[in-house]
């Protein structure tokens, strides 16, 4: 016997994807107790604002309605939950109405998979833009640059897509990189778009490792075994100076080698802090000093704020000369030839704010993106930089990261740490 859609099947499975499809569908719940976050319990007459995709939801009861149409439904049986990524149906409100238990592994620890009925996906995934505005995951102006929406919205169109999307969770600050399928199917007279995610995390992380060490470390190791052949063809008074370069391209070897291991463990949640009292002044100069020899630097000028403060702080020293180093790398990359980056500090508030100045401007495209993991406007496998300093500083220092950019005054960005841990 064929069902709704056409495919014989013998299997059938819950409307959340968790029943046992050998035994038949699991107990319903009565309509009334669908569970859809409250502010999906009616849908909006009312123009909701929005700056990209509309904003308006279904209500409770029609999700409730929705959701029967695929509850118990032979579809392809049990394909679905053996599949191994996500498998969700939207509404024309980009609601979800339908999804397979692999959402277990993407979902917010805790949240049963049977709450994401009337969420749309961002929400359900915990993105922090999800919950930025009145109208909720896609309608927000970071939304509009969102290649789940963008795929979501082509659907609904009548047409299928690929894209990916980035996700930075809201709860953990943890970063999601998903690829997204998208299908429009009908239901009767109902459309409704399929979607399918696979999490990318380990293939973009992948990526990035071998940029870094058939690029970068590359690089350095080159330039190593250059002033070593140099050094031993040298004359005794030119072995001073190749000492030197080799001690130098050494630091940088183990300090790409650090970024990644702190990177690694920071999200697993493998990262141990050890606080202890420092002055921000020694450590600013201590920044400067390392980078200012740095190839990044090259035909720029980096530079300590005359009226930069020295803050007692108590914290990581390794992980805030990490993020500080990481401010400062990004900043030199956005010069120019000639152009000079400032670095700064001041204590404001019960906080001590690191600040790093650079003339260059980001377009707003970049601006709504610039935390995001993996993304970058220096091409593929790069992106780690502005990521990490937003992962390090409000997970682990548990301070705050900001910036402005603007053609008039350029870019800074800043951090804002406590003095002492717990404050």
């Amino acid at each position: 016997m064929k069902d709704d859609f056409g495919i014989d099947s013998g299997g059938r499975f819950c409307h959340n994807g968790v029943g046992d499809g050998a035994r038949g569908p699991a107990p319903r719940r009565r309509n009334d107790e669908v569970p859809v976050p409250e502010k999906t319990q009616s849908i909006a007459q009312e123009k909701v604002p929005t700056k990209f995709a509309p904003a308006e939801r279904a209500s409770a009861e029609e999700i409730a309605r929705q959701a029967k149409l695929f509850a118990g439904k032979k579809l392809l049986g049990m394909l679905p939950d053996m599949m191994p990524c996500v498998v969700m149906v939207l509404n024309q409100c980009r609601q979800i109405v339908f999804v397979n238990k692999q959402i277990a592994a993407l979902m917010p620890p805790g949240q049963p998979n049977s709450s994401v009925l009337g969420m749309r996906p961002g929400e359900a995934l915990g993105c922090t833009h999800g919950f930025e505005s009145e109208g909720g995951c896609g309608t927000t102006e970071s939304c509009s640059l969102c290649g789940a929406v963008q795929a979501i919205l082509t659907g609904q169109k009548g047409e299928s897509s690929v894209r990916e999307c980035r996700v930075l969770r809201r709860y953990n600050g943890e970063a999601l990189e998903l690829r997204i399928w998208t299908t429009p199917i009908q239901i009767g007279d109902e459309q409704f778009t399929v979607c399918a995610l696979l999490d990318i995390s380990h293939e973009k992380r992948r990526q990035a490792l071998e940029h870094i060490f058939l690029h970068d470390i590359y690089n350095v190791a080159y330039g190593l075994s250059w002033y070593a052949d140099f050094l031993k063809k040298g004359t005794p008074d030119k072995v001073e100076e190749y000492a030197d370069t080799i001690h130098r391209l050494c630091g940088e070897l183990i300090d790409e080698i650090d970024a990644q291991r702190i990177l690694l463990r920071a999200e697993s949640g493998e990262l141990t802090l050890k606080p202890e009292p420092i002055g921000s002044l020694a450590v600013l100069r201590d920044t400067v000093a390392m980078y200012s020899r740095h190839p990044v630097a090259q035909d720029r000028t980096l530079r300590l704020d005359e009226k930069a403060a020295d803050v007692s702080v108590v914290c990581d020293k390794i992980l805030l000369t990490r993020v500080l180093g990481n401010m400062v790398k990004n900043a030199l990359e956005a010069c120019r030839a000639r152009q000079t980056v400032t670095i700064g500090c001041s204590q404001s508030n019960g906080s001590v704010e690191f600040w790093v100045h650079n003339p260059g401007h980001m377009t707003r495209e970049v601006q709504l993106q610039v935390f995001q993991r993996s993304f970058s406007t220096k091409g593929r496998g790069r992106g780690l930089g502005t990521y990490s300093i937003k992962l390090l500083t409000e997970r682990y220092l548990k301070g705050e990261v900001s910036f402005t950019s603007t053609a008039e005054s350029g870019t800074t960005f800043t951090v804002h740490c406590p003095l002492k841990p717990g404050v």
